[in-house]
């Protein structure tokens, strides 16, 4: 598939993801059902960041990738610790929730969020551990690391 293609098809994607947001955000105006309500906005919220993403793969192709600037670096690496650990007191929190929680809802969505928790932490591991120790990586072997990060997490 040639760059234009990828380009075109990244940016039809976007297109899709922004028109499921749209359509969620307008399903659920009014919705006093908080959990439904709650729910369908979520998803939303991953269709915005389907978009961003889609936006990121354009860039690829169209824009130079900016390297971190050292000054950025160190602030960079603190604050992607600290998320880390936060993610892990997170996961703590909700998997004990979950062994504990009788409620069938609940428990759906407590499964949910440490879920994504859980990819959360697997991502930023991995960008910790390329910008702590400076990886050299080819663009495929970046690619693998963050698949592997962000989609497969247990299930």
């Amino acid at each position: 598939m040639s760059n234009q293609k990828r380009i075109e098809f990244y940016k039809d994607q976007v297109k899709l993801e922004n028109t499921i947001v749209e359509k969620a955000e307008n399903a659920v105006r009014g919705l006093e059902n908080i959990l439904i309500r709650e729910l369908i906005l979520g998803i939303a919220l991953d269709s915005k960041k389907h978009a961003g993403m889609l936006n990121a793969l354009v860039s690829i192709y169209t824009k130079p990738t900016p390297s971190v600037a050292e000054e950025f670096g160190d602030e960079l690496k603190k604050a992607i610790a600290e998320h880390i650990e936060l993610e892990q007191q997170a996961i703590d929190t909700y998997q004990e929730k979950l062994e504990t929680s009788d409620n069938e809802s609940e428990r759906i969505i407590i499964k949910a969020i440490l879920n994504d928790e859980k990819k959360h932490h697997k991502l930023l591991t991995t960008i910790q551990k390329m910008i702590v120790e400076k990886l050299t990586l080819s663009e495929k072997e970046l690619w693998e690391m963050v698949e592997d990060s962000y989609f497969d997490f247990g299930e």
